[in-house]
């Protein structure tokens, strides 16, 4: 088998990527409509879950959206009494997100929505076979690091020790 891609395969792939990304995140907004959120407010809610009191702006940083976009949503779950807004003492600018308890209900179902849907698609993979997706996920996140750094090199050198590393793993459960 030939191990190099041509640019019409990579070509191929990133497409099938980008409707798989669309396809699941559709079957997930849809189920997350039944229990009144979108998939962006869920997102949020599912992240005070890990860590509540955080700024407005650190909230975006953590979902990679601008901080224009994330006040939008906390206005809005804000208004559906979701989360509440605390002053922060040490900056009277910024404000620290809290869930409320009705926020705090609809993230616990939010992420039990999630882990139902992994049941049926990840959740049925062979564990090694999930092992090499994971890996082949982690290889093309660092070499999209790399290229938004500038470094395509550097992204090649540790997809290739990843491979090796994942490799190895996989082997020695044999």
């Amino acid at each position: 088998m030939n191990a190099e891609m041509t640019g019409a395969d990579a070509l191929r792939v990133w497409f099938r990527l980008l409707r798989l990304q669309a396809r699941l995140t559709g079957i997930v907004a849809d189920r997350l409509k039944a229990i009144g959120v979108s998939v962006p407010q869920c997102d949020v809610l599912t992240t005070l879950t890990e860590q509540e009191g955080i700024s407005q702006q650190h909230l975006a940083e953590r979902l990679y959206v601008t901080k224009g976009n994330i006040s939008g949503l906390v206005d809005r779950l804000a208004a559906a009494g979701l989360v509440e807004r605390r002053s922060i003492a040490s900056d009277r600018r910024s404000y620290a997100i809290y869930l409320t308890e009705s926020g705090r209900r609809i993230a616990e179902q939010g992420i039990d929505v999630q882990k139902q849907f992994i049941a049926e698609t990840l959740g049925r993979m062979d564990p090694e076979n999930l092992l090499d997706f994971e890996r082949l996920i982690i290889n093309a996140r660092d070499f999209a690091r790399a290229a938004r750094d500038g470094d395509g090199a550097g992204a090649q050198r540790t997809a290739k020790v990843s491979m090796r590393a994942g490799k190895a793993a996989i082997l020695s459960k044999t």
